[in-house]
């Protein structure tokens, strides 16, 4: 391994990555076999780790293994799926009986009407149907509210990602310069997606009352609806400034227009029943995915008798061969009715708050600027001063520190998501303080290690190829 003096922030970087690389040779061989059979040699996009991707063996609840050999706390979460932990016994005991009985019939089963009983009493939702992944329910929301109000547009917040399909891939992950004025931004489709199709958004900022109501002014009568994350993920989290998702449902409703939560993320996570419950704003539909499943691939969309009528009448045929699959219901049946309970969502408020709070002292201590936020299985730490509010002011933040944390971590056996600037941590009910201890330490070594650059702060927050 080469030696390198660290000078910068970019020198630290580069350490941690040759560390990274040296302690995972079978990944890496793994990494150059693949990518003869598979597109990138990888799963998924998201899958693509800098240095290089990390090959996975196995997990046990809040801990995984790497194909080396290397354990870690996984805080990671398969990107907030995992909540109840790996090889949760409930969710085992419940897809091992399930299984033995047969593995798809395209028919519903007992199970599934279970499910649909609880996600109404946590979301006060009349109806669901399911399908499987948070892509297919945002989609379904998005059909839905077109279906139900004959109109053709849609509005979604600059820089959130509700799923791949063509409707919502507008907007999402651009640099600064590539979102064109505040006021009216650009809409550019991700890949592969028509501009005829993206000319059918709106785009608005998150956190801003005034520019919604103008887009309503602006397009009288054509607005179908709105599709917002209650709290904007994969920015860190930013949290709905007070009155915020209250004037969103009064605009929307006074303007004849429906209002979906894409609730993939925080449904579950952040309270028994989402931020739905948790902010206490009641959209038209919710769309949930991730945490439900268990680890097992899922989605659902619930909504009012007035949209989920458009279904039971056949003005939108909610369709999907493998929706309702047996497996994913006899998971999700045990993810709510055996493992996510009142208990655990206390245990996990009370760890994520212990995290937070350590995690922003560890950093003040330091002299490193830092804001947060933690509810439910969901924590959240953002190496900037200044909170967000909206995805541009996010953008603005350095990447840097974000990535020397995330490699710092993974060298010494915490596994965070890879994008360590937008992506938050996500706690298993089987996570312990000893799991959150080993977060902190090396928190604090990450510090640490900057802090004989502080007085180079130049450096700290202008570092180039990271920026």
């Amino acid at each position: 391994m080469t030696i390198i003096t660290p000078t910068s922030i970019d020198d630290l970087v580069r350490v941690e990555e040759q560390r990274f690389i040296d302690r995972m040779p079978r990944s890496a061989k793994m990494a150059e076999r693949a990518v003869g059979s598979m597109a990138g040699g990888l799963t998924s996009s998201w899958a693509n780790t800098r240095p290089i991707p990390v090959w996975v063996e196995r997990g046990e609840g809040g801990h995984l293994w790497d194909v080396d050999g290397n354990e870690y706390v996984d805080y990671h979460g398969g990107y907030g799926v995992n909540v109840v932990g790996h090889a949760n016994p409930h969710v085992v005991a419940a897809v091992q009986r399930r299984v033995a009985q047969g593995t798809h019939f395209a028919q519903p089963t007992e199970d599934a009407m279970i499910v649909a009983e609880e996600l109404v009493r946590r979301f006060d939702l009349p109806l669901w149907r399911f399908n499987n992944s948070g892509t297919e329910a945002t989609m379904d929301a998005i059909h839905l509210m077109r279906a139900v109000t004959g109109r053709d547009l849609i509005i979604k917040v600059e820089g959130t990602y509700h799923g791949h399909h063509d409707s919502v891939v507008v907007s999402i992950f651009r640099n600064l310069d590539d979102l064109g004025p505040a006021d009216e931004p650009w809409r550019i489709p991700g890949g592969g997606v028509p501009q005829s199709v993206a000319e059918l958004v709106r785009i608005v900022p998150y956190n801003d009352l005034a520019a919604l109501e103008r887009v309503f002014e602006q397009h009288p009568g054509q607005i179908a609806g709105m599709i917002i994350e209650p709290m904007m993920m994969n920015a860190g989290i930013i949290t709905p400034i007070a009155g915020y998702l209250e004037g969103i449902r009064e605009i929307t409703r006074r303007h004849g227009a429906l209002l979906a939560f894409d609730e993939v993320k925080t449904g579950l996570v952040v309270h028994p029943g989402g931020a739905t419950k948790l902010f206490g704003v009641q959209p038209d539909i919710v769309c949930l995915a991730k945490a439900l499943g268990g680890g097992i691939p899922c989605g659902a969309v619930g909504g009012t008798l007035e949209v989920m009528s458009a279904i039971v009448d056949g003005r939108y045929d909610q369709v999907g061969t493998f929706n309702g699959n047996p497996l994913t219901m006899a998971a999700a049946r045990a993810v709510l009715t055996e493992v996510l309970t009142d208990d655990a969502y206390t245990r996990a408020n009370e760890l994520g708050v212990y995290i937070l709070d350590t995690a922003l002292a560890i950093l003040a201590d330091h002299g490193q600027p830092a804001y947060g936020f933690s509810k439910g299985f969901k924590v959240s730490v953002v190496f900037d001063g200044h909170r967000a509010t909206n995805y541009r002011e996010f953008l603005a933040i350095n990447t840097a520190v974000s990535h020397l944390h995330f490699l710092t971590q993974f060298n010494r056996g915490v596994f965070l998501p890879p994008w360590g600037k937008s992506e938050s941590l996500t706690l298993a009910v089987s996570h312990t303080k000893a799991d959150a201890d080993l977060y902190l330490a090396n928190l604090a070594t990450v510090v640490e290690q900057l802090m004989p650059l502080q007085s180079r702060a130049s450096e700290m927050f202008a570092v180039g190829s990271l920026t």
